[in-house]
This record gives C-alpha cells, sequence and structure tokens, in this order.
C-alpha cells in the first residue's frame, strides 16, 4: 500500500515530462482489490504495463518469483535505469535484478534504519542501499545513516514522496468525504466474530484506528493476543483495518470470543484512509507509513514496536514506542499527550520531493 502512494507523485509528474517514459512493473504483491486496484484508480497511477501475479508465500519463494519475473521484463525492455520504492519484498527482487544487469537502480526512501535486523524490511533496505546508484532520501537522518556505512555517492535528501502524496490529496478526500459517508462505505469482515453497535454511530475523535500486520506481531500469537485484549479495554471503540493475513491467524487461534468494542473492518481506499486518520483520537499500529501519516495529520501514534525507522515523529510525544504490553499500552493511550510547540519543525520536505526527484534523474542520465 505505501509504495503505491509513495509512487503516484513521482509517476504523475514522469507522465508530463516528454522524453521519458516510465514501465510501472506490479509484482503482485498485493493482490486483494482493496489493497492494489483502487490505488490505482484513486491516486490516478498509470496502469501498470506489467503484473506478474506473485501473491502471498514465504519470504524466500515470492521474492524468488519477483527476481524471476523482474528479470525477464528487464531482458524485453532494457530500460535505462529502475525504480524500486521503501523496504519491500518487491523492493529487494527488482534491486537485484537490476544490478545484476548492470541497470542503475533508483532507490525513492533510502537510507531508513530501524537496526533490527530480524525485521524483513530491515534486511531488504540495507541490502538495497548497497547496491543503488542514485539514493533519494526523505530526511536529514537517512543521509547521515547512509554515511555510516560508507554510501556517499548520489546520495540526496530531496524529502518524503508520502508527504507530497499526503498534500496532494487530502484537500481531495475533505472535498469528496466526511466521516460519516467514509463510515457508510466500511465494510465490516464478518468472518470474525464482532458483536458491535452500528459504525454509523462513531463520532468525530471518538474512537481509535489500528494496523497491525508485522509478522512480529502477528506470527507471535502471544502478541497477537494482548493486541487484541487491549483494544478491548480501551474506552472508545477501535476501528481495526485488517489485512487478509490477519484475519485468517485471528479466526484461527482467536475466533472463539465475540469483540465487543473492536470493528474489525476489511482494508480501505487512500482517501477513505485520510479521512479516518484525520478524524480519529489516537492511531494504533506497526506500520512505518501510517506512522508517517499520523504525524503528517497531526494525530498522535501509539507505535506497537520496539524500533521505528521514522525517529524524527518521537519528537513531541507524536508518536510512542509501546512494546507488547498490555497495561503498559493502556496507560501512554490515557496519559501522554502530544506538544504541539514542535509541529513547527520541517523534517520531510516541501511537498516537492518528486519533482526534484525527476530532475535529479535527467541529470543524472
Amino acid at each position: 500500500r505505501p509504495q503505491f502512494i509513495k509512487s503516484a507523485p513521482v509517476s504523475k509528474f514522469i507522465k508530463s515530462e516528454p522524453d521519458i517514459e516510465e514501465i510501472i512493473v506490479h509484482t503482485g504483491q498485493h493482490y486483494d482489490k482493496n489493497m492494489s486496484d483502487i490505488f490505482f484508480e484513486e491516486l490516478g497511477i498509470p496502469e501498470p504495463r506489467y503484473n506478474l501475479g506473485v501473491g502471498s508465500d514465504s519470504h524466500g519463494k515470492q521474492t524468488a518469483k519477483m527476481l524471476e519475473g523482474i528479470e525477464e521484463v528487464l531482458f524485453k525492455e532494457k530500460p535505462d535505469g529502475l525504480i524500486v520504492y521503501g523496504d519491500t519484498n518487491s523492493t529487494l527482487a527488482g534491486a537485484l535484478a537490476a544490478s545484476k544487469l548492470h541497470i542503475p537502480v533508483i532507490h525513492i526512501e533510502a537510507g531508513l534504519r530501524s537496526y533490527n535486523k530480524l525485521m524483513p524490511e530491515e534486511q531488504n533496505r540495507v541490502l538495497t542501499d548497497h547496491i543503488s546508484d542514485m539514493l533519494f532520501c526523505p530526511t536529514d537522518t537517512a543521509v547521515k545513516n547512509l554515511l555510516r556505512e560508507d554510501i556517499r555517492k548520489n546520495v540526496y535528501n530531496v524529502g518524503d514522496v508520502m508527504f507530497d502524496s499526503l498534500l496532494i490529496n487530502r484537500n481531495i478526500a475533505e472535498s469528496r468525504l466526511n466521516l460519516e459517508q467514509c463510515l457508510i462505505s466500511l465494510e465490516l469482515n464478518q468472518d470474525v466474530k464482532q458483536s458491535v453497535k452500528s459504525l454509523r454511530d462513531i463520532k468525530e475523535h471518538e474512537y481509535y484506528l489500528a494496523t497491525i500486520h508485522r509478522a512480529e506481531n502477528t506470527d507471535d500469537f502471544s502478541k497477537l493476543k494482548i493486541i487484541l485484549e487491549t483494544f478491548e479495554e480501551l474506552d472508545m471503540p477501535v476501528l481495526f483495518l485488517i489485512h487478509p493475513r490477519t484475519v485468517g491467524l485471528i479466526i484461527k487461534h482467536f475466533n472463539d470470543q465475540k469483540y465487543k468494542n473492536t470493528y474489525f473492518i476489511k482494508p480501505v481506499s487512500y482517501l477513505n484512509m485520510l479521512i479516518l486518520s484525520s478524524k480519529s483520537k489516537k492511531i494504533l499500529t506497526d506500520s512505518g507509513g501510517l506512522q508517517k501519516e499520523a504525524y503528517f495529520m497531526r494525530r498522535q501514534c501509539i507505535t506497537l514496536r520496539d524500533q521505528t525507522e521514522w525517529v524524527e515523529t518521537l519528537d513531541g510525544n507524536w508518536n510512542i514506542l509501546c512494546n507488547i504490553d498490555k497495561s503498559r499500552i493502556l496507560d501512554v493511550i490515557k496519559h501522554t499527550e502530544p506538544d504541539y510547540n514542535i509541529l513547527s519543525r520541517n523534517y520531510f520536505g516541501d511537498g516537492y520531493a518528486y519533482k526534484k526527484i525527476v530532475n535529479l534523474m535527467k541529470e543524472h542520465f
């Protein structure tokens, strides 16, 4: 999901440049319509010329299928460069395929580090940075991280393309939708037992928004159990936007009870997500992208992880790291408020990262 959001302003700007042709390859890592197709429609991303249809699998099998499919595309198209975003398996597969064929790799959102090498995302981003030819960083911290690893050539702090995308789309979202319209469009996941009131009863700033998808939280069933129990004990309803894979785990291991305070919601579009985020009381997540979106939206975020790659968001308690401990999470939500005085600090650029990236690529090539 975040990779679609990052690519939207870059791809749309490339489309306006007559001397550049962009060929989009969709690996099919996300195959659910609500996590893929709708982003292309809503954000105006040009249609992918290729969809590899890889789907879900173990890290090794998924990355191998992507590597094979992307290599075939590169042999056929012979591009001057290959752009990859962020830290997914698609990112690493694309970077490896291009690098082995001596095609320059352009990494957008380079230099992020959580310094937890148990995270697949950390492995992907570190390996990708070390074989990239152009590295576009979202913050000064990211540039410094690369310097510590002696990566210095063609490193640029351009700002954050997710910030660009949010600025472009927030006004569109608010002109089309209000919270009531957004709530009406939400789909409950009927596979999870939940005895909740109507979504229409929810009011602005009287609910928590949650997403949990990382393997460190979902594959450890003791952690997932604590997270679900915590949601049930919160003082306001929780809108839990649930990844299809996580649904299967909950049904298999924890579906012997009815959830009364948690609404299990199917994935939503980007514009709906902007409305839900901006109207929430607070956000609970283990997603890197949503940590940033919460910060951009001026909503406090409780990140259910021990580290974050977005250290800037920690200033002023706008983002708080929490290990999976019920009493700790409840205490932070109840007793910690953010500091509005630090919001004048500009960590993520001026909203024109996408233009800087394309212009620097034109100069480079």
